[in-house]
């Protein structure tokens, strides 16, 4: 029984394609030997008509995987197969070095993988259960079961930023375009527009405070934006009062420590304000909006990759 805590966009379209397949075929990663481009656990379907989605490699094999899957469709039994060190089919070489054990699974129960997709929608953790010997899908507990293959699916990371001009907008457009949930909560006209034309979801504040609508989660990543940092205080104070993984502002060490000294008059105690990052980001004193916003999101992103560790 293996258990994998990583999530991805490409997981909820690799459901929803085999959702609506009755012939499609699940091939999921099931061992790691050394290193691997995709983690256990990662999912690609193969569609009654031959076309995938997702990819279990750099490309490597998905060609064959596709091939393999429509046998294994053919005959209504999973089956696993093995590619790079230790695997029968030595032209089909792996650049990494590693070795890969794929596990293929014949129309899944698309009741079952329905249910998945409306607890990812509901942000709910899961585990995915496969019996290698049936195939059967379920959902359910880690199992001791030697024929039990489970895995751990956690809600997509979803970042909620706060704040307006180049940096919430650079920011919330660089979280979309590779692919995480986000909203900007602002009250600055412009910024909402500049967001909402990248594809980002917006919502208008008119005072310092956390909206009560804006659900938090503990896959949640909280960023503020802001110059103006009188705005930070209250919205920092019931951030900090979420188990939100990750909580971060924009400014100075001089912003930051103004910062702390008005969290601790709204009653904040330290080992609440140890949580708070700031200045945020890797890269030190970045002038350049877009820098800002690839440094924080790395920031985060190996934040939320210590956590799942």
């Amino acid at each position: 029984m293996i258990l994998d805590q990583t999530s991805h966009n490409s997981t909820r379209q690799v459901l929803e394609a085999l959702a609506q397949d009755p012939n499609g075929v699940l091939a999921v990663i099931s061992g790691v030997e050394g290193p691997s481009y995709r983690p256990v656990g990662a999912m690609m379907a193969v569609l009654g008509d031959g076309r995938w989605v997702g990819s279990l490699s750099s490309g490597c094999i998905e060609a064959d995987i596709a091939l393999h899957a429509r046998d294994v469709a053919r005959a209504g039994e999973p089956r696993s197969i093995r590619y790079g060190a230790g695997s029968p089919f030595v032209d089909i070489a792996l650049p990494c070095g590693g070795g890969l054990d794929i596990l293929l699974v014949p129309r899944p129960d698309p009741r079952v993988l329905t249910t998945i997709l409306e607890r990812h929608q509901q942000r709910r953790p899961l585990t995915l259960q496969i019996d290698t010997g049936s195939g059967d899908v379920a959902l359910g507990d880690e199992s001791s079961s030697d024929s039990a293959f489970s895995v751990r699916l956690e809600p997509e990371l979803r970042f909620v930023i706060f704040g307006k001009g180049p940096e919430a907008c650079a920011f919330s457009a660089l979280v979309q375009s590779v692919g995480y949930p986000n909203l900007l909560v602002s009250p600055d006209d412009e910024s909402r527009a500049i967001a909402v034309a990248a594809g980002c979801d917006t919502q208008s504040i008119d005072l310092p405070d956390f909206p009560a609508d804006v659900h938090v989660d503990a896959r949640t990543a909280i960023v503020l934006f802001f110059h103006d940092h009188d705005w930070e205080p209250p919205i920092l104070h019931h951030a900090l009062g979420t188990n939100a993984f990750y909580i971060g502002a924009q400014g100075s060490w001089n912003a930051r420590e103004v910062r702390l000294a008005a969290l601790r008059e709204l009653g904040c105690k330290d080992a609440a304000l140890d949580r708070l990052h700031g200045p945020v980001g890797l890269v030190p004193s970045a002038r350049d909006a877009r820098t800002l916003a690839v440094s924080v999101l790395a920031e985060v992103l190996g934040t939320a990759l210590a956590l799942d560790r």
